[in-house]
């Protein structure tokens, strides 16, 4: 996510690093990659020259420029300044003084509207909410049947519709929700490829008839300023209240993310990382900046973490590797407790200091070799992995046909095993075991 934005803004940053003092002339360098990798990362570029004006004049201020530590008050007025583009504070979802709190969904078709609209019933779920969904996309076929399948699949109720009369529809859905008592009501409605009356006609009636208490815009980051430009005339034609940014995890770029607060005036509340329901995250500005400059975002891999791994485990783990009883059959388990947080890439991203070489670490522990280690331990057998001094050559011989991996890769996992167990015995290791959390210490 944003690696592109994130290696160039680290490279000028570094730049600055060896510089004894901020001065026009080096200044002058900074801003020009600054602007341009920007620009390279599809941001509009109204946004990109007030980022670089506001930039140019905190950082000619008298007090950076006869500081000592020029890179540390620059990291300071880029980050201040990518958090204000971005959004400021993170915003909650509106509710309305009675129930139901009604959630329109708007969009162009194609952006994931339809799956983000179940990621956020299951979202809300999850905060002990209730939902109910319904489909009010009259023109695409399936999308009533799309949506009733992801409801079952979220766990959530969804709503049948007995007409194609939007009004209808609209005060038959209120009734329902009011009846059995739902906290929201999450309405899906119809999207096209392009912007065009008809559509935003039919958008105007079912707000009319609905009265929600937030529109959300659904925006694929992956269209950079297309996105942006569909959300600005959505906001300006249908009025929305905020965004839901989908796909950002596969967006390299990040010229969605980066434009469309400063250019609509509407937060973003929430952005998709993935396929997964879970894979739903609150937008927090700071977090996303942090990222870009390479500080990492432990504080979303930290919640991921309490969500998605096995509490008791972890600490059974941990203890163990404080005793020195750590097996294979626990190294196995730690792999597929990691695998739940995501790509390494995704992981790694999280974690500060990583910066340009994050690449490197992935390829170096990616998802395959991942996979590849634990198809190696599962052809043990269970004497195997408890005392893995017993495994001569011909027993790698048989653990590298039954895994599918070269007898190298079964030698060089039993090599990182044993360091790792003679790291453990080691005063400094136990110290820190007992000082961070399990995570922490498996990262």
């Amino acid at each position: 996510m944003l690696d592109n934005l994130s290696g160039k803004f680290n490279k000028v940053l570094k730049y600055l690093k060896g510089e004894a003092k901020l001065t026009d002339d080096n200044m002058k360098v900074a801003l020009r990659e600054i602007r341009l990798s920007l620009l390279e990362a599809d941001v509009n570029f109204k946004v990109v020259k007030q980022f670089i004006d506001n930039i140019k004049e905190k950082s000619m201020g008298k007090e950076v420029q006869e500081s000592l530590n020029p890179y540390q008050h620059m990291v300071k007025i880029v980050k201040e300044e990518l958090e204000s583009m971005l959004g400021t504070n993170e915003k909650e979802l509106k509710t309305s003084p009675t129930k139901p709190s009604i959630i329109m969904m708007v969009g162009l078709q194609g952006t994931g509207k339809t799956t983000t609209a179940g990621k956020l019933a299951y979202y809300l779920k999850e905060q002990g909410k209730s939902c109910l969904l319904c489909s009010l996309d009259l023109k695409r076929l399936a999308a009533g049947e799309q949506l009733e399948t992801i409801a079952n699949e979220v766990g959530v109720h969804f709503f049948k519709r007995d007409t194609d009369d939007l009004k209808k529809i609209s005060a038959g859905l209120i009734k329902n929700s009011q009846e059995y008592g739902y906290d929201y009501i999450i309405a899906d409605t119809a999207g096209r490829l392009h912007i065009d009356d008809d559509l935003m006609d039919e958008l105007s009636r079912v707000k009319k008839y609905l009265n929600p208490v937030e529109v959300i815009f659904v925006a694929d980051s992956l269209t950079g300023q297309d996105a942006v430009n569909s959300a600005l005339n959505f906001s300006e034609r249908i009025g929305i209240d905020s965004v839901i940014l989908t796909k950002l995890d596969a967006d390299s770029r990040g010229g969605a993310a980066l434009s469309i607060v400063s250019v609509t005036g509407k937060p973003i509340k929430f952005v998709g990382v993935g396929e997964k329901n879970v894979d739903f995250q609150k937008f927090y500005p700071d977090r996303l900046a942090s990222q870009i400059l390479g500080m990492g975002d432990v504080l979303t891999l930290i919640e991921k973490a309490e969500k998605q791994l096995d509490e008791k485990q972890a600490e059974e783990t941990a203890r163990r590797l404080l005793n020195n009883e750590f097996t294979l059959d626990d190294l196995l388990s730690q792999l597929k407790q990691i695998q739940k947080l995501g790509s390494m890439s995704d992981i790694l991203g999280m974690l500060p200091n990583m910066g340009i070489n994050a690449q490197m670490a992935s390829n170096a522990m990616s998802d395959k070799k991942v996979k590849h280690m634990s198809a190696i331990i599962q052809s043990m057998t269970e004497k195997e992995r408890s005392n893995p001094k017993v495994i001569d050559g011909r027993r790698r011989l048989r653990i590298s046909k039954g895994s599918g991996r070269p007898v190298q890769e079964v030698n060089q996992l039993l090599r990182s095993y044993n360091e790792m167990k003679n790291n453990m015995k080691k005063p400094f290791f136990k110290k820190m075991l007992k000082k961070f959390d399990f995570l922490s210490k498996m990262m």
